[in-house]
């Protein structure tokens, strides 16, 4: 046991004089969690809670045109700033800039006599199937007018998800403004007098409501924010770019000579290379306390929403353990296989982002197209963040992490084994 205590604290010696290490381990991911997740959650702000600020030019002015924009204000998505009719598109693009509008309306001239035009043709169709003879404003088998399309000028920047949000707004409201018209001329024409105001709203405000309701695996109905996944995902991040300092730390013993010298001492490597694990558990560990600390407490203070931990503490505290044992494993894989420390520096940090990309951290796995689903699986990132996932998003307890936590430790287990494999075949233990 003394052997093991002294290996450990000559491992902990040999990291904390590595400053550079100890800033990538530490300072980057805390850096990493605080920007993404305040860029993530100004996003999701703006998407669902705050209104989006839109330009709206009306070239056409007629009443059709003013219940459109009407109906756009009702939906409750857009903060509608209105500007001048006269505007060019290209004048209408700069004043989008000019008031950091990332949408703009054009209501096209003529919008609201051929709206008309259109209501009265469906409503002589209407009638005449039922068998009525009704004068109308105009001969309904008269040349019906389309309707001009409204324009939707955006900023390229917007996301489609989002962009196609707002077609579908823009296009609710022009129904709702269709449907208007043709309640108005269908009620016009069979009573000869204007539909009032009163029946008018209690037909169209006739609204279905839907009820959701958010689930989880522990019945709550919480609904999860940008801190809640991209704290756990950064700190996973953290815990396998301790490759740049353990697969380092591995290549100078080799360069050394370090591992030859050891077979001639009374100890055995296997004792050498748990100490190595267990030191840099420890500082994955440290890593998760520092990071979901910063949620905890930090977060709050810069408007961003609190970390919520999981109710089952003992499966975060397993999982965690389990994440850093693999990112551990891969750390020494790689020191292993390096013939130089820029070769481990190089390969282990290119490494890592790519296992980040490819895993669910940068995006969620959801998102990735479905040919990286089978290469998505590989990566054991994306095992370790399936596991916080299911704490942290889905409310999960042990048994619902036990399908993310069985393959890590196979990845483990297979690391392991290749790692004393490399060993054995450089003669070195």
């Amino acid at each position: 046991m003394y052997k093991l205590y002294t290996a450990i604290l000559k491992e902990l010696r040999i990291m904390l004089r590595d400053k550079a290490a100890l800033a990538v381990m530490f300072l980057m991911p805390v850096l990493l969690v605080v920007v993404i997740t305040s860029i993530q959650n100004s996003s999701l702000k703006m998407i669902n809670d705050n209104t989006v600020p839109m330009l709206v030019c009306n070239r056409d002015g007629g009443e059709s045109s003013l219940q459109f924009i009407d109906a756009l204000k009702k939906i409750g998505m857009f903060d509608l700033q209105k500007i001048d009719s006269a505007l060019t598109d290209k004048q209408l693009t700069d004043s989008m800039h000019a008031h950091d509008a990332l949408i703009a309306v054009v209501v096209p001239q003529g919008f609201t006599s051929a709206l008309k035009s259109k209501s009265q043709n469906i409503t002589g169709k209407a009638l005449t199937e039922f068998g009525m003879s009704v004068k109308l404003e105009q001969d309904s088998s008269a040349l019906v007018k389309e309707t001009p399309p409204v324009a939707m000028f955006y900023n390229p920047v917007l996301q489609e998800s989002f962009r196609l949000s707002v077609n579908g707004a823009l296009k609710s409201a022009q129904q709702f403004t269709e449907n208007r018209a043709v309640l108005q001329a269908l009620y016009l024409a069979m009573s000869d007098k204007k539909l009032p105001d009163s029946l008018e709203q209690q037909i169209l405000n006739n609204k279905s409501v839907i009820n959701q309701i958010p689930t989880a695996k522990d019945g709550s109905r919480k609904i999860p924010n940008a801190t809640q996944h991209n704290v756990p995902a950064w700190t996973i991040f953290a815990m396998f770019f301790i490759v740049v300092s353990l697969s380092t730390n591995v290549v100078k013993e080799k360069i050394s000579g370090s591992f030859i010298r050891l077979k001639t001492l009374p100890t055995s490597f296997i004792l050498n290379l748990a100490a190595k694990q267990i030191t840099y558990i420890v500082v994955t560990l440290a890593q998760v306390l520092v990071i979901f600390s910063l949620g905890i407490f930090l977060f709050p203070h810069i408007a961003l929403p609190k970390l919520v931990l999981p109710e089952n503490l003992g499966s975060l505290f397993l999982v965690s353990i389990a994440c850093g044992w693999c990112a551990v494993s891969y750390g020494i894989l790689i020191g292993v296989y390096a013939k130089s420390m820029e070769q481990a520096i190089g390969f282990g940090a290119v490494s890592v982002v790519i296992l980040a990309a490819i895993g669910g951290i940068v995006v969620p796995s959801f998102a990735m197209p479905e040919s990286l689903h089978l290469l998505m699986k590989i990566s054991p990132l994306h095992w370790c963040m399936e596991a916080y996932n299911t704490l942290f998003l889905e409310g999960g307890y042990m048994t619902n992490v036990l399908y993310s936590l069985l393959p890590i430790l196979l990845i483990i287990t297979a690391m392991q084994f290749a790692a004393i494999a490399g060993l054995k075949k450089q003669r070195l233990i």
